[in-house]
């Protein structure tokens, strides 16, 4: 790990080889170079091209394939340099197993053992990196051979690692680093490279029980323009901005502490290449061909170069630009980029073969995780496939509330029983963003029988903590208010295709399902509020969740007026507890934080819910069926209408469909271009009883 010490050496032994160099440089009045920018984004520890959760190799993810993209690109250039974009710790069962066994001083985590073999220039922190805490954090970066950049995270304690005091940045905020690199003509220059990275400022509410007053996360922009004059000042040619962020607002690209910065970044002078991530989507991508100053086929955003290559190593990204030495300084005068995947879904076909070396330095690990994964935790009475989790009630999200609720039940002080507790839970595998090939697989797939490890984290995915807020009926349904802007509007007077799904505007995890309440969705309604649960100009009275009851243990309905004063505990985890964007979320609503994971409280459940008995068998089972609380409102309309959602393209996902759908649905014969089945869902007929 590089701090802001070992920044000073880098800057000053970088002008002393300048003045030392012995090419050219001065003597050349003009020159092109091509210069290639690699870049590898969202990881998750997903190194190996394997899937732990089904216990089989797969083709569409891993450092291991994309290893393969990064030889071969270097192989076409003359100049290139390699990044990684971060969230690289956690996010996949190797990255739970050894957050588990933990890490001693020398020891290396597999990340670092794959990535060292493919020299890697510079490294930019990710959100979940924090997720394990700082100690942890400081024993995995010790083990990466380079360096690690971000300008916007500063400590916030007296004391923290490598010396580095209060007030100071926590990591070196950005290196100049030289490059020698050869111009169209065959001949050497020596060109200073600047990167600079930035993680989302939100870490503090995601990470709070990590980082709160040992850290502070700064605005990313204005950052950005504190530190890229700096880096110019002291003689930058090229720049490379490497955020941790999606690509945000293009029409308000100024929001301060936005977590979504990208286009932003593309207004601040001196950037002139920009590495992204965060979001898990591909970029360019024609899913972007509408947003304003976007070229797709070039990939770029308001005139900057840009990538960002999906997520678990499924794409590569690549830039290329071409400088120009004019003047006696080098300019960016053109750029292209692109994202290379490793596989291709519309043909199934694999594109390229497993690199032998990365496979080689995590086999340990890779052997520790499979024992890992597979260790019993009882049995379930039914499937838990999340096919139909945007579209009814689930029983993968049904099985993370039960859970919850028993978890926060179980803990709740004196001074908070008798208040009713209910849980929010959203599916966090349900096709992905919809964004690449890869997603169509991307669904929960536990079958019914014995579970292990591996079952409990792919039904919850993430490492969060349990935490409860405390908050009031009218609190409760505009935080489903904001949920339900997963869906869009249904025009009940239209014969033709509508979409259900908002997959643009709204990602899967911010669906929470409110479990110990009854409602119902009007689509037909328009939204409240977007994503980030603003309210949507001229729709403040926009009402979708209607008949939103609860029911007391004595078999009261409590609705209107008294329900929206009831008080309720809600359990949930850390992001959405601190997060502040959902009503009813944020510090001044928190009264129980546990240390348990809501993984943990999962698996713990399934345990105590299964009997086992001395014949080897079970006297009791857990019981994942979903008890179907919340459904659309039935629209009624004069017209046939033709509505329509995505989900798994497969005999498995038909077979349960079938089984347990609630309303009439029917395949379509051709899967969408991403290879997704779509579906036709009849809202306008009530849903069979079950």
């Amino acid at each position: 790990m590089f701090n802001k010490k070992i920044l000073a050496v880098v800057i000053a032994s970088t002008v002393g080889l300048t003045a030392c160099n012995s090419n050219d440089d001065d003597k050349i009045t003009s020159a092109n170079v091509d210069l290639r920018i690699l870049e590898t984004t969202d990881l998750h520890t997903n190194i190996m091209d394997y899937d732990y959760y089904q216990s089989k190799v797969d083709p569409k993810i891993g450092l291991a394939r994309t290893a393969s993209l990064i030889h071969a690109a270097r192989k076409e250039a003359d100049n290139f340099v390699l990044v990684d974009n971060g969230d690289l710790l956690q996010g996949s069962p190797m990255g739970d197993y050894m957050a588990k066994i933990g890490l001693k001083a020398g020891d290396v985590h597999p990340a670092y053992k794959a990535m060292n073999t493919l020299d890697y220039d510079v490294a930019n922190i990710g959100n979940h990196e924090f997720n394990y805490g700082l100690d942890y954090l400081e024993k995995a970066l010790s083990g990466a051979e380079f360096p690690y950049i971000n300008a916007n995270v500063y400590c916030a304690a007296d004391d923290c690692w490598n010396d580095v005091k209060k007030g100071d940045n926590l990591f070196t905020p950005y290196l100049i680093k030289e490059k020698v690199v050869t111009d169209t003509e065959g001949r050497e220059h020596t060109i200073k490279i600047g990167y600079i990275g930035f993680v989302p400022p939100q870490i503090m509410l995601w990470d709070k029980q990590n980082l709160e007053g040992k850290v502070e996360a700064k605005d990313i922009i204005e950052t950005a323009k504190l530190f890229v004059p700096k880096m110019k000042a002291e003689g930058a040619d090229v720049i490379i901005a490497i955020p941790h962020s999606g690509i945000g607002s293009s029409e308000n690209p100024g929001d301060a502490m936005a977590e979504n910065a990208t286009f932003a970044l593309t207004n601040v002078d001196g950037i002139d290449a920009i590495m992204f991530g965060h979001s898990h989507s591909i970029f360019p991508h024609a899913n972007y061909a509408n947003l304003p100053n976007t070229d797709i086929e070039k990939g770029l955003l308001n005139g900057v170069a840009a990538v960002m290559p999906g997520r678990w190593g499924d794409n590569l990204g690549v830039v290329d630009l071409k400088l120009e030495l004019k003047d006696g300084a080098w300019t960016v005068i053109d750029g292209q980029t692109e994202a290379r995947p490793i596989y291709d879904g519309a043909n199934k076909i694999e594109l390229v073969t497993a690199d032998k070396d990365i496979h080689d330095a995590v086999q340990l690990e890779h052997e520790g995780t499979l024992a890992f994964v597979d260790e019993p935790i009882g049995v379930a009475a039914a499937d838990m496939y999340s096919f139909l989790t945007l579209v009814q009630d689930d029983p993968t999200v049904q099985i993370v509330s039960n859970a919850q609720i028993a978890q926060v039940t179980a803990n709740l002080p004196a001074n908070l029983q008798g208040i009713p507790v209910i849980s929010a839970s959203a599916p966090f595998k349900a096709g992905g963003r919809h964004g690449t090939e890869a997603d169509a697989s991307q669904f929960v797939q536990v079958d019914g029988g014995s579970l292990t490890f591996k079952n409990a984290a792919d039904l919850y995915l993430y490492p969060n903590t349990m935490v409860a807020v405390k908050l009031t009926g009218v609190e409760l349904k505009d935080w489903l208010e904001c949920s339900a802007n997963q869906f869009n509007q249904i025009d009940p007077n239209s014969t033709q295709p509508q979409e259900l799904i908002n997959w643009g505007g709204h990602p899967t995890y911010n669906f929470d399902v409110m479990d110990g309440v009854t409602y119902k969705i009007d689509v037909t309604q328009p939204n409240k509020f977007d994503r980030d649960c603003a309210v949507v100009a001229g729709n403040e009275n926009a009402q979708r969740i209607v008949d939103l009851a609860y029911t007391t243990p004595e078999g009261k309905v409590i609705t209107g007026d008294e329900l929206n004063a009831q008080e309720f505990i809600v359990a949930s985890n850390n992001y959405r507890a601190f997060g502040g964007k959902f009503a009813g979320t944020g510090s001044d609503f928190v009264v129980m934080e546990l240390p348990d994971t809501n993984r943990e409280a999962l698996a713990a459940y399934i345990s105590a819910e299964s009997k086992p008995n001395a014949e080897g068998g079970y006297d009791a089972m857990v019981d994942p069926r979903a008890d179907y609380n919340w459904d659309f409102k039935t629209i009624n309309t004069g017209v046939t209408l033709d509505i329509r959602f995505e989900t798994q393209n497969s005999e498995k996902a038909d077979k349960f469909i079938a089984e347990n759908q609630l309303r009439k649905m029917e395949k379509l014969a051709e899967p969408d271009s991403l290879g997704f089945a779509v579906y036709k869902i009849d809202l306008t007929t009530e849903p069979a009883a079950k």
